[in-house]
């Protein structure tokens, strides 16, 4: 049985978890990190040297870098559908997920500043660099989206994945938020989706 490593409100893990609900794959998900520990007992560094989640165990397979792994999954068990069987689709989709690691770097200071930590240790200048870098990055997203409902195909793949759990944490964030039309289209197509709905949409911690 796959197994997986990491606590719930991982966006890493959440992007592995949605992905195993829309394969329909059995797994069994351990918490770990923060809180939960078990990534600085030994053992961890042979699952993952990084020391952190998510991590897999997939009969033997052991991933870690959550897009691989949703890469992995989705090769594995939906070529054709979530994993686009052609080169060039297939290559676009990857280029989105790597974008999304590259381009909204701000996101991460922005989601943790608000988020998990203290209204008295707040940096507020490194707050609204995040926000504005974000901004940038969705602004760029939307104008993809103009004309199409998911992000390379008309139907749910791999590229909508690592995207689409941002998107909910950014319409989660208790900031001011430009109207992106585009955008929030696609968001509202992702809510629809059990998988996304059960594993991602959680609250914000």
């Amino acid at each position: 049985m796959l197994k997986i490593w990491g606590r719930k409100n991982s966006i890493n893990v959440q992007k592995v978890m949605w992905t195993v609900a829309e394969l329909g794959v059995e797994a069994e998900r351990v918490d770990a990190g923060m809180a939960h520990g078990i990534v600085g007992e030994p053992w961890y560094a042979d699952v993952n040297p990084n020391r952190l989640v998510p991590a897999i165990d997939d009969d033997g397979v052991v991933l870690w870098e959550s897009n691989a792994i949703v890469r992995y999954l989705a090769a594995k068990h939906a070529t054709g559908s979530l994993m686009p069987p052609d080169p060039a689709m297939r290559a676009k989709a990857e280029m989105w997920m790597d974008w999304q690691q590259t381009a909204l770097l701000g996101f991460g200071p922005l989601f943790v500043g608000l988020i998990r930590t203290p209204p008295e240790k707040r940096d507020m200048a490194v707050i609204r660099a995040g926000q504005e870098n974000t901004e940038v990055g969705l602004r760029l997203l939307d104008g993809h989206l103009a004309d199409r409902p998911y992000m390379i195909a008309d139907h749910l793949t791999v590229a909508d994945i690592p995207l689409g759990c941002v998107a909910y944490r950014w319409y989660a964030l208790p900031i001011a938020r430009p109207e992106l039309p585009h955008l929030r289209a696609w968001y509202e197509r992702l809510t629809e989706r059990p998988g996304f709905a059960q594993n991602v949409m959680l609250p914000l911690s």
